[in-house]
């Protein structure tokens, strides 16, 4: 722990929060401003940070209120992690993602399992999925129920701040993946603190702060009692329709609410330097010059105009479930596929646009765009809004069969890290 991290580390009571989330997270600006500048240094958010967060609730606001949460509906999710990357994106990284597995775990935890997860510790943050790591994952069931995991997962962010961790492993039996009616058994593992181990590879630009290193864990113990928990569970226990949104779904506008957010932060501080700004050879402020004109205009009307789409098809997503369906239809998955990874996009393009506006002043690294600039790329370039999706869809669009990803049923197995 740093000298700085040590000073602020707040205590462990668990306060009532008070007023809206984003009211919450407004009253948190300097604690995320701050955070996510030692996270810069430490490569992943400093403890005292998440301390603050937690306490007013921006890990759990997820969770169904049974578990002391607060049932956020996808709308309300996008908001508070918007609200959070405007002003630090790695900060909103932790939140988005310790705040989307608690949900998903969640979702199809027996209740009495529930119980000792989340309100006997309400402090709980989750981490897992990733991708896979340099050693290959296996779990082998043991004599009394319980199970050992073997293997290591990339892209784990916020870990140093995580109780449990979700890892993918195939059941082996006598040496051998085990199949049942002809298909691998294959899930993800929840395993308590004390079972893993954190192996730094996390040194990049973008998203920079969000401690996204690699887990490793060396025949960790999943108690019988844990062996049958997965990460997303179907159907699942709750009636918000969140928790029957596609897993790639699911993980996509998370990840586009933290890139819309990034943009907005970019504007935000470009109408700041702008203001004070007066550019070589010249002898007018830049706010006054007609190419910040220009790109300020393109980028509010960029910004908002994929703001407005992800929310609209978010929407759709949401009443479709509302009417009892199981999952969303083909159509409405697709496009909302499709508003995610263009939310994502046009942040970033917006972000670019509005850095080479502002001059040299925004390459130094104590400018705001240049952190913005690396998030907004960091952000776009996740699989589940990444633009290769584009094509995907488009093939879609163009009458092809949709894969499973793109259909409404589901996906590939999740991977919620990074």
């Amino acid at each position: 722990m740093s000298t700085i991290e040590s000073e602020k580390l707040v205590g462990h009571e668990q306060p009532q929060p008070q007023g809206t989330l984003v009211e919450r997270v407004a009253k948190l600006s300097d604690v995320i401003r701050q955070g996510g500048d030692e996270a810069q240094q430490l490569r992943r958010c400093p403890t005292w940070a998440i301390d603050a967060l937690v306490d007013e609730g921006l890990f759990r606001f997820a969770i169904p209120r049974e578990l002391g949460g607060e049932d956020a509906s996808v709308g309300e999710t996008i908001e508070v992690l918007e609200a959070i990357a405007a002003i630090d994106a790695s900060v909103g990284w932790n939140v988005m993602l310790g705040s989307e597995i608690n949900a998903m775990a969640a979702g199809g935890m027996a209740k009495e399992l529930a119980k000792e997860v989340y309100l006997d510790n309400p402090r709980v943050i989750m981490c897992g999925g990733g991708g896979p790591g340099t050693r290959p994952s296996k779990a082998v069931e043991q004599p009394d129920g319980s199970y050992r995991v073997w293997g290591q997962a990339t892209f784990i962010s916020g870990c140093h701040n995580a109780t449990w961790f979700f890892i993918v492993a195939p059941v082996f039996e006598n040496d051998a993946i085990k199949i049942v009616n002809g298909a691998p058994i294959v899930k993800l593992w929840m395993l308590e603190r004390d079972q893993w181990e954190i192996v730094d590879t996390w040194d990049v630009s973008g998203l920079r702060g969000s401690g996204s290193h690699d887990v490793f864990t060396d025949g960790g113990l999943v108690p019988a009692r844990f062996a049958g928990v997965d990460l997303v569970t179907v159907p699942p226990l709750y009636d918000n329709p969140v928790f029957r949104i596609p897993v790639p779904l699911r993980l996509a506008y998370n990840k586009a609410a933290i890139a819309i957010g990034v943009a907005r932060g970019a504007l935000d501080s470009f109408v700041e330097l702008a203001g004070s700004k007066t550019p070589m050879l010249s002898s007018t402020l830049l706010r006054d010059r007609p190419v910040a004109h220009q790109r300020m205009g393109e980028g509010e009307a960029n910004l908002r105009a994929a703001r407005a789409f992800l929310f609209e098809a978010m929407g759709q997503v949401e009443d479709e479930l509302r009417t009892g369906r199981e999952a969303p239809s083909g159509p409405v998955t697709q496009i909302a596929r499709l508003a995610c990874t263009h939310a994502a996009n046009a942040s970033m393009h917006v972000v670019d646009s509005i850095h080479n506006a502002a001059g040299t002043s925004a390459i130094r690294m104590d400018s705001p765009l240049e952190r913005k600039l690396r998030d907004a790329h960091g952000c776009a370039t996740h699989r589940w809004v990444a633009h290769p999706l584009y094509a995907e869809l488009g093939r879609i669009f163009l009458g092809h069969e949709a894969p499973p990803e793109f259909a409404g049923t589901g996906g590939p197995a999740p991977a919620a890290g990074r």
